[in-house]
């Protein structure tokens, strides 16, 4: 699966671009591993560095930068990877928790 798409590329602003926003920043991709309970946000984005900004959900949530580079290298058992959510929709940060599957993926 490829992790960004041109419409990916296309919604995500430039970094720094939210600033001041804070957790209303509206999350526009989510990753995750689908053999554990990371999940990456993504709300803001460089392609010159390949550096997202947004809420990075492990063991604890926090707002941080994280590289695709570095989401695309992770391999989990069996060979499994991090993948994007294809039925994520646009989310304040506010509201990207755990909880998050059920307020933004319905149809």
């Amino acid at each position: 699966m490829k992790l960004l798409t041109k419409a990916n590329l296309k919604a995500l602003p430039p970094l720094y671009s939210q600033d001041g926003k804070g957790e209303d920043a509206l999350a526009q991709v989510k990753f995750f591993t689908p053999w554990s309970n990371w999940t990456w946000y993504a709300s803001e984005y460089d392609p010159a560095t390949r550096t997202f900004f947004g809420v990075v959900e492990g063991p604890e949530r926090e707002l941080g930068y994280f590289q695709l580079d570095e989401l695309a290298s992770v391999t989990g058992p069996w060979g499994l990877a991090v993948e994007r959510d294809l039925h994520f929709k646009p989310t304040p940060l506010k509201d990207c928790t755990m909880r998050c599957k059920a307020l933004c993926c319905e149809e």
